[in-house]
């Protein structure tokens, strides 16, 4: 093999020894993409890569970014999400699993309210964890039932990664996320009746509230709480998706539109202050930072590696697998999911997606289908051990009781009930296209 054809090959183990040798996913990007496209193009590459940076932190649709991120840190900083769980789970306490369902229902909000999986991810273990365990719930149960609802903001549009992805794969951002309710909804459906059946064939792992703790209100008294703590933060994510699926508002006068009003509902609720604001701007700031880095990095090691003919080579190795566009597609979720367990979904999509796109968009496949299966397939690598993101998450704010085994054995069912999502909307296209078509995206 020439060593023009290994460079490409080459540039892929340097930026995964980079990466376990602990160096920041970024600076492994930007390393990667000078070195080797400094090999193969000389001082060529650096009169190309401004132009394309630039691209990045001028798309105007790129700006909902920390405007979201903003929202979703907002409604957590000012405890409204930690009022959702409570009343939610004293709604559903006389159910068997009533508050893991209830962390499922909070997970579907607070997903569609931001999409920030880190956020809601410590934010229920913070305020779920303890009392899970309070009350007898069987520990690998509750870490996984955590997780796997925090994960939800992956799929539930406003999803940070729909945003990406509607770049990548030069689809609109209401497109994707039209795209991405009925499946997000199936999931979370998915979630829900895996509980309920804990609660029929297996009722200690997923206790009641007890009667005594139910008896302290009245049925007017929840519902009033119901439609005094649910319903704003309801209606703003109606009034941000709303505008969004029905073409009203751009995705990022919509997310601005979010975010003001997350800072409403903070005061309404009487939690708006200054330290509240600093700690909200400032949070979304450096995750909002994080984000843009990695995709300003991204840049030059796409440019090296497309011009070292790597494109080249992934089609090459797709031709050779059988089945046909559909054998493809399905060899493209298995690569995503193994890449899931090493690296966040930021790189697989900006590194990983760029390279495999064009094979099935030069194919004339649906890419609003392929960018649901892509999202959900991401999401499940939240969940993934060893690095699945949320594990590490939950682990940092659990009790010193709760064992990292705990965590992994407890979010395993929930992987197989993602595959078992992934399957349904592979199988069924229409599952992520119907909604589309139908309001005329």
């Amino acid at each position: 093999m020439p060593f023009a054809e290994i460079l490409p090959l080459m540039m892929i183990g340097a930026f995964f020894l980079l990466l376990l040798g602990g160096v920041p996913v970024a600076i492994c990007l930007a390393v990667t993409g000078f070195v080797f496209g400094y090999i193969g193009f000389g001082p060529v590459l650096f009169n190309l890569i401004p132009a394309r940076m630039f691209g990045v932190v001028t798309n105007y649709t790129l700006l909902a970014l920390p405007l979201f991120i903003f929202m979703g840190i907002m409604l957590e900083k000012s405890k409204i999400a930690e009022d959702l769980l409570d009343v939610i789970g004293l709604a559903m306490g006389g159910l068997r699993g009533g508050m893991a369902l209830a962390i499922v229902l909070v997970g579907v909000l607070m997903g569609a309210a931001s999409g920030v999986v880190g956020a809601t991810v410590v934010t229920m273990g913070l305020i779920a964890l303890g009392p899970f365990l309070n009350r007898g719930y069987n520990k690998a149960i509750a870490s996984g039932v955590i997780c796997a609802s925090g994960t939800l903001g992956q799929i539930i549009p406003p999803s940070l990664v729909l945003i990406l992805l509607a770049d990548i794969m030069g689809e609109s951002v209401g497109t994707l996320f039209a795209a991405a309710l009925i499946p997000g909804l199936i999931l979370s459906g998915l979630f829900v009746l895996f509980i309920l059946g804990l609660g029929v064939f297996a009722p200690k792992m997923v206790p009641a509230f007890p009667p005594e703790e139910r008896a302290l209100y009245s049925g007017g008294d929840i519902a009033l709480k119901l439609l005094k703590v649910v319903v704003p933060p309801l209606s703003l994510i109606f009034l941000v998706l709303g505008s969004i699926i029905g073409g009203i508002a751009a995705p990022t006068e919509a997310a601005s539109m979010g975010a003001f009003g997350s800072l409403v509902l903070a005061a309404l609720y009487g939690r708006l202050n200054l330290s509240v604001l600093k700690d909200a701007v400032k949070s979304a700031f450096v995750t909002s930072a994080m984000v843009f880095f990695i995709l300003v990095m991204s840049q030059p090691f796409g440019l090296a590696f497309r011009g070292l003919g790597g494109e080249r080579l992934v089609q090459d190795a797709f031709a050779m697998v059988p089945g046909g566009l559909n054998g493809q597609l399905l060899f493209l979720m298995l690569i995503l999911f193994v890449l899931g367990f090493f690296l966040e979904w930021i790189e697989i999509s900006y590194i990983a997606l760029p390279l495999f796109i064009p094979i099935f968009q030069s194919a004339g496949v649906d890419m609003a289908w392929v960018a649901i299966l892509v999202a959900v397939n991401l999401q499940t690598s939240f969940l993934t051990p060893p690095f699945g993101w949320a594990l590490f998450f939950l682990k940092g704010v659990a009790p010193p009781e709760l064992k990292t085994s705990d965590i992994y054995k407890g979010v395993i069912p929930f992987i197989g009930l993602q595959l078992i999502g992934l399957a349904l909307v592979f199988c069924f296209p229409a599952l992520a296209t119907w909604l589309p078509n139908a309001i005329g995206w």
